[in-house]
């Protein structure tokens, strides 16, 4: 035997990456994790959905039948297609469930801290080819990559919320992925009818690092009594013909994520240009993250939305 070569290491070289997709778990039962289920399944895929809460799941699962049976309505899937994607997706009580699946994609919350503890607790438990996908919006791929057992078979996969309108989806490998596990995640994402755009492992790779500074600057032109909520998303929407206001945006993504992503880029940039503005920093203090709060920088509590500013 090669001295150079210890028998771990050539164990570890005999495992070959997953690159035919048949079964996916979706660790994380919220809007992404939901709206994720949802194409997977519509494209062809088993899905298996876990989250720490059992009822989560089930809420899940019913927001993903009315969403498709509102694609049915419109002509987009037809009644047989619903019926055939909703039988592909199961409800998944532990991540032991998720062992057999060919790729896990994780989309719990926008918390490196929670993410690692996912990814401690479900690699031990996945077949060694299985893939691991991650659908942060901001964090390093290649640092998430590094606490796991696979960091070669894992990468970055951001989709775009809402899932199943939004085209596109960023793909980012970190520093160990292989290139056939980036080709089958490709593969992947382009079977479920989305395009792909590849970032490079930066905070907040292409998407985020553009979009959320300027919801930021949106915040502070706010805070500096520039505009109103309302004078600042007319604005924006009829000047610069965005389909949605900048702080109406804000609270459709959740305002405590519009704090995490910003709060990525100015540590991990070190520029002052990406300092979280004090008053989104107020807001998620006092629990008024946006629409799923029902209260941010409008109040959706009555028929119809009124600023809080």
């Amino acid at each position: 035997m090669d001295a150079a070569v210890k028998p771990s290491d050539k164990a570890k070289a005999a495992v070959q990456p997953v690159t035919v997709i048949q079964k996916v778990g979706v660790i994380g039962a919220g809007q992404m994790g939901s709206g994720i289920a949802h194409v997977v399944a519509l494209g062809g895929f088993e899905v298996l959905m876990n989250d720490i809460r059992a009822d989560a799941i089930d809420r899940a699962i019913g927001l993903i039948e009315k969403n498709m049976q509102r694609q049915v309505g419109k002509g987009i899937i037809s009644a047989d297609d619903m019926t055939a994607a909703m039988k592909r997706i199961k409800p998944a009580a532990t991540v032991d469930q998720l062992a057999d699946c060919d790729l896990v994609i994780e989309a719990a919350t926008e918390d490196e801290g929670i993410k690692r503890k996912i990814f401690a607790d479900l690699c031990p438990r996945l077949k060694p080819g299985a893939l691991v996908a991650t659908n942060t919006s901001s964090i390093s791929i290649t640092r998430l990559a590094a606490t796991t057992d696979r960091p070669e078979l894992f990468i970055g996969m951001h989709f775009m919320n809402p899932v199943p309108l939004m085209e596109l989806v960023e793909l980012i490998r970190g520093i160990a992925t292989e290139d056939t596990v980036f080709a089958t995640a490709r593969r992947f994402v382009d079977s479920l009818g989305k395009k792909t755009t590849v970032s490079e492992d930066f905070p907040a790779f292409i998407v985020n690092r553009i979009l959320l500074p300027m919801i930021n600057e949106a915040i502070y032109t706010l805070y500096e009594g520039v505009g109103t909520v309302e004078g600042i998303d007319k604005a924006m929407k009829l000047g610069a013909h965005h389909p949605m206001g900048p702080l109406e945006l804000a609270d459709f993504i959740g305002l405590d994520t519009c704090l995490s992503v910003m709060q990525v880029l100015y540590e991990g940039l070190a520029d002052s240009k990406y300092r979280p503005c004090p008053l989104l920093v107020k807001y998620v203090e006092a629990g008024w993250l946006g629409r799923k709060t029902n209260r941010g920088f409008y109040d959706y509590r009555g028929e119809t939305p009124v600023p809080t500013r």
